[in-house]
């Protein structure tokens, strides 16, 4: 090889490396190419006080995606409590998309809008609730 084809060899190299690194920090590659895949779920808690449970992915810089949509329902009875005891509490998974409104299972959430996100355990409670939820429904 003479040394200009080398040149030109080396520097098409270095080239096709900036380039991938500016795609990957534009977010351009899919999260699917990610290290997790949709395995894991991740509790995304909101400013508002709300907690989705989901797959989450990104989309740009402003705005991350949940998929696989789940979140906490608490009923309480109408009655209120008598004074020493404590009123007992509903916990429910509602999976995303029952809503009267009728939304799809997808989310883009404002990165402003997350106070923190959490990976779950593939034993806590939560993921069971959801995979107990996905085998009732099948």
């Amino acid at each position: 090889m003479t040394i200009n084809k080398r040149i030109w060899w080396v520097g098409g190299l270095i080239a096709l490396v900036v380039i991938l690194v500016v795609l990957h920090r534009l977010n351009v590659f899919p999260d699917s190419w990610g290290w997790r895949g949709d395995k894991n779920y991740e509790a995304v808690f909101l400013s508002n006080g709300q907690v989705y449970f989901g797959h989450l992915s990104q989309e740009g810089r402003q705005y991350v995606v949940l998929r696989d949509i789940y979140y906490l329902q608490v009923n309480t009875p109408p009655q209120p409590a008598k004074a020493g005891e404590t009123q007992p509490t509903n916990i429910n998974l509602v999976k995303l998309g029952s809503e009267l409104h009728g939304p799809e299972d997808e989310m883009r959430i404002n990165r402003d809008q997350i106070l923190f996100v959490e990976d779950l355990r593939a034993d806590s409670r939560v993921v069971e609730a959801i995979g107990q939820f996905k085998t009732a429904n099948q």
